[in-house]
């Protein structure tokens, strides 16, 4: 008769350790699913209620290089601020018979920024980054060629406006793009939304 191969045998099974160890395991693998949902469970939250409100944010422009756009997130909408160089104003001259509304007349902006340049200082340019036409964000074109001085294309329609926002004739778009209250703590420090007091 053949004997059945024997097994090696451990040191005896506690069987209260193993209830321990299967608990700390247990515990263990509730704090990694939960760890790892809180990113998740955050993502449906409702945007916190201040920026949501469009509560004023400051921001600081000395990082800011002439001709680069800073883009944010304030009041549930995309927020540019453009510093323009010298030739980025020059293009926005002599190009109002290209325009729908090249005085902002019918646009949204503070009266302070109903200006050709749109803005409290022409070196900065504040806006929101949302077509006028169905709300999409446009994209910034700054590269200038021999029909374009540079500006913002929608990808949606292709309505089209120049470094100021404001928008050309012939596009989707009905208006400029809206441009919010704005001032100036000191020379490089913006304020945006709240109290208008330019320094």
């Amino acid at each position: 008769m053949q004997k059945e191969p024997q097994t090696p045998q451990g040191p005896a099974c506690d069987p209260e350790k193993r209830r321990l160890l299967l608990a700390a395991s247990g515990l263990a693998g509730a704090g990694v699913v939960a760890g790892m949902s809180v990113p998740f469970v955050t993502t449906l939250l409702p945007p916190e209620p201040r920026t949501a409100a469009g509560a004023p944010i400051e921001v600081d422009l000395s990082v800011l290089e002439p001709g680069r756009m800073l883009s944010l997130q304030w009041n549930n909408k995309p927020l540019w601020i453009l510093r323009r160089t010298p030739e980025m104003l020059a293009a926005l001259q002599g190009a109002d018979s290209r325009l729908l509304d090249p005085h902002s007349t019918a646009s949204e902006q503070p009266a302070y920024c109903r200006n050709p340049f749109r803005s409290i200082n022409p070196e900065v340019w504040v806006a929101e980054g949302l077509c006028t036409h169905m709300g999409c964000i446009p994209i910034f074109s700054p590269q200038r060629t021999a029909d374009w001085a540079g500006g913002f294309v929608c990808p949606c329609h292709a309505a089209r406006f120049d470094l100021a926002g404001r928008v050309f004739a012939g596009s989707v778009a009905p208006r400029n793009l809206t441009i919010p209250s704005h001032c100036y703590l000191s020379a490089n420090r913006l304020r945006i939304g709240g109290a208008e007091t330019p320094a």
